[in-house]
């Protein structure tokens, strides 16, 4: 039986051959919008080469190179006696003990110097120095540093007029000063209003009208007239005219002169009635040849007038050049300009590297 039916089977496999069935057509499905991944930034490998070395300090301009060769010829008197310290071979205790003493014949001041020589040996023991000539370069290295406060300039601007009142003792060189000061702002593009309030000397006016003349500025004075009235009509002026800057000279005089003090008080306060906020400069020009008596002026005038800035003339004649020294020890009032001539050009701004390496030269 089970042979029939496995008979059968194969008889219907051989004769019913499969039906194939047709398949239904396949829509391709439609693609798929994928994002596209922004390409990476490539991030610079990081190494270890060095920082590219710090370019060469360019040239001082030819009228500043002529500026550094007068304040050398200038100071020569004031470092002669401290360079021939270096010339010997050995450092030891007694070129230490010459360095002492002609610092204080500098007029260096005892404070100034005793911080010189604690600083210096400081440094030639950090930088292990052995020859002399090193100590110089350090002992220029120290001064400038001692100096870096009292270099700052003489900012302009922030009010108009900028009202400067200058003071000093007779002879310093004061109404000069103001004539190179008044150069020296013309020479930025300032207007300038000058203001004859040294009624006590006579010419002190016709003075400074030949300075105004030489500057081609304006100048207000009066004929006997009294010193804190012409500063009150030269800032109420220089406001009316759109003047930058109104300079006021007044009378010179010596600390000791207590009444003429008292006019230089009244001076300032009449100038402030004038401008609530003026004046906004007070200078005292001091003469380098008087040594420790100019910082015994600058102590006295700061205390009657609130001194902003100082004005040094006459170092071209002088031994006591290191006074700079001794203000910037005990009262470091910035020094903005600094003289070495009669000339105009003979006025420049303070800059204590310069004068260091100068003194030192």
């Amino acid at each position: 039986m089970i042979l029939e039916i496995n008979a059968m089977f194969s008889f219907f496999k051989k004769k019913s051959p499969p039906v194939e069935v047709p398949s239904p057509p396949v829509t391709p499905a439609p693609p798929v919008a994928r994002p596209v991944a922004p390409t990476p930034t490539p991030i610079p490998a990081l190494t270890s080469s060095p920082l590219p070395a710090q370019p060469e300090p360019a040239p001082a301009p030819p009228a500043r190179q002529g500026w550094m060769d007068r304040l050398r010829a200038g100071l020569r008197k004031t470092g002669a006696s401290i360079t021939t310290v270096f010339t010997g071979t050995r450092i030891d205790d007694e070129l230490y003990d010459e360095l002492e003493t002609a610092l204080l014949v500098a007029d260096t001041g005892v404070k100034a110097t005793e911080y010189l020589l604690h600083d210096l040996k400081r440094r030639v023991k950090e930088a292990k120095a052995t020859e002399p000539s090193q100590v110089k370069t350090l002992l220029a290295d120290a001064i400038t540093d001692l100096l870096t406060p009292l270099q700052k300039p003489l900012s302009i601007g922030d009010h108009h007029p900028t009202v400067i009142m200058v003071a000093g003792v007779n002879g310093a060189g004061k109404t000069t000063s103001i004539g190179k000061l008044t150069k020296h702002l013309a020479d930025e593009g300032l207007s300038v209003l000058l203001a004859a309030a040294d009624t006590f000397r006579a010419a002190a006016k016709e003075q400074l009208a030949v300075w105004a003349t030489r500057n081609t500025v304006e100048i207000i004075s009066q004929q006997g007239g009294d010193p804190a009235a012409v500063s009150f009509d030269a800032v109420s002026a220089g406001r009316a005219r759109g003047r930058d800057v109104v300079l006021v000279d007044t009378a010179g005089r010596l600390p000791t002169q207590t009444h003429l003090m008292e006019e230089l008080k009244k001076i300032k306060r009449v100038v402030q009635k004038a401008d609530g906020t003026a004046p906004h400069e007070v200078l005292l020009v001091i003469d380098g040849n008087t040594g420790q008596n100019a910082l015994a002026q600058v102590k006295t005038f700061d205390e009657t007038l609130g001194l902003t800035g100082l004005i040094v003339t006459k170092l071209d004649g002088t031994a006591k050049g290191g006074v700079l020294c001794a203000i910037a020890r005990e009262k470091p009032i910035p020094v903005y300009f600094i003289g070495v001539g009669e000339k105009l050009e003979d006025l420049e701004t303070f800059n204590a590297r310069e004068f260091a390496q100068a003194l030192l030269s």
